[in-house]
């Protein structure tokens, strides 16, 4: 089923002048009302009306995290406080958090688009669905129970924190839906195997995760333990929060709300504009947005967008998974690494749990990669009861992570249960070097 077909299946040239249109109405709209932009257009001497075709978009500055928090808290904002309903912020470790004011026009738009990734999954009014995102000042929770309840379905607040009434709540409501983080997945699983209740037990046949990278090992693992089907919703607050894009029953990349963001890729360092299919840094600008609309802006996730058709009806552009961050990236010994990649090895070996940390620390002046990883259980003591046999398991881990990250790294093996778990967004890496 789709939600929306006119604009899920519109033509390509029909969604192209409907961007058209619409990109020189935001540009007319922040113009004018925001003063930061005009500013940079006129710097640029660019008017509204040098703005006229989607194409037209290669001559608009760019705008960065940086842009929002130097004009904190409002200085982004383009509708009079009187229009504002709804204000979010970012979860930003440091400096200025990132504020984002909705309008009710804003409220339902988004609305729409989780509606249209919820039906993509399966999502209808028979279903129980739980949105463990946070509720609060972090868009997941909000964003994703308005479209819970526009689509029709009931909808289980359940947040995050208080775990294991959760999934009691899932066995006992017979709850078939979930949202929330890849990591909080395998937390709950975890919870749900030391209170013994099995995947029979339950009814869970559809999960939406996002707002953290996840590979497709740890979907598999994630369905195996859930006995559901995973899929990917993407989105940011700076934008409009989950439901940017969406995965349809293909998974084969998501489904970009286009008609209401306009992507680009392009190349981090030249800033140039890539071919379809290439990899670069994701850039949105919002087409409809009138709270806090953006020109642009660099996402800093690392994608391409892909090529060709999707059989599933829907023509939207499609992205592919997130494989990165020009601004999580590490640089260790020339060699850049991601956690991702890491974890695509963890979830390789039947030994580890899909739980890890990243320690990089400078020596001597020479920089060092240690990899903790978690063991599962059932290895802990059955068949590692020797120090031969965690050697030779260290030394398989070291050697693929070798072939992966292409430079050695340290090997901790670590007990189950002594790595953090994370009920919100996970972390994998400490750095201690000093490089600023």
């Amino acid at each position: 089923m789709i939600w929306n077909p006119n604009k899920e299946c519109m033509s390509r040239e029909q969604m192209r002048e409907l961007q058209g249109k619409r990109l020189h109405k935001v540009v007319e709209y922040v113009y004018h009302n925001v003063p930061f932009y005009r500013h940079k257009l006129q710097e640029m001497d660019l008017s509204p009306e040098d703005i006229r075709t989607i194409d037209d978009i290669v001559k608009l500055p760019f705008t960065t995290k940086k842009d929002l928090r130097d004009n904190y808290p409002f200085g982004l904002q383009a509708a009079p406080q009187s229009e504002i309903i709804r204000i979010h912020a970012s979860s930003g470790t440091t400096g200025n958090p990132t504020i984002v004011g909705y309008t009710r026009k804003d409220i339902s738009i988004w609305s729409e688009c989780m509606a249209r990734s919820l039906t993509a999954y399966g999502v209808g009014r028979e279903d129980t669905f739980s949105v463990s995102y946070g509720y609060g000042l972090f868009t997941g929770g909000l964003g994703a129970h308005n479209g819970v309840e526009m689509v029709g379905a009931a909808v289980v607040p359940a947040s995050t924190g208080n775990t294991e009434k959760h999934a009691r709540l899932i066995r006992d409501l017979g709850i078939t839906g979930i949202a929330c983080t890849p990591s909080y997945a395998l937390y709950l699983a975890e919870t749900m195997d030391r209170l013994g209740i099995t995947k029979d037990q339950i009814k869970l046949r559809i999960g939406a995760f996002g707002a953290e990278p996840w590979t497709e090992n740890m979907r598999k693992e994630i369905q195996e333990r859930l006995g559901l089907k995973g899929f990917n919703l993407y989105g940011l607050s700076e934008v409009m929060g989950p439901s940017v894009s969406y995965e349809c029953d293909e998974q084969n990349g998501s489904h970009i709300n286009e008609d209401h963001f306009f992507p680009e890729i392009i190349d981090p360092v030249t800033l140039e504009p890539l071919p379809a299919g290439q990899t670069g840094e994701l850039v949105f600008t919002t087409l409809t947005k009138e709270g806090m609309p953006v020109i642009r802006y660099r996402t800093r996730d690392l994608c391409s967008i892909l090529p060709g058709e999707c059989p599933c009806g829907r023509t939207n552009v499609r992205m592919s998974a997130i494989q990165g961050r020009t601004d999580d990236m590490l640089i260790i010994r020339g060699i850049n690494v991601f956690p991702s990649q890491v974890e695509s090895v963890v979830l390789t070996m039947k030994e580890f749990a899909p739980l890890y940390m990243l320690v990089v620390d400078r020596v001597n002046n020479l920089d060092t990669l240690m990899v903790q990883v978690e063991l599962r259980p059932d290895f802990f003591n059955a068949t590692l009861d020797t120090p031969a046999a965690i050697e030779d398991l260290e030394q398989r881990f070291a050697a693929r992570l070798r072939s992966v990250l292409s430079i050695g790294a340290k090997v901790q093996i670590k007990a189950p249960g002594t790595i953090e778990r994370s009920q919100g967004k996970s972390t994998h890496v400490i750095d201690k070097r000093k490089l600023y």
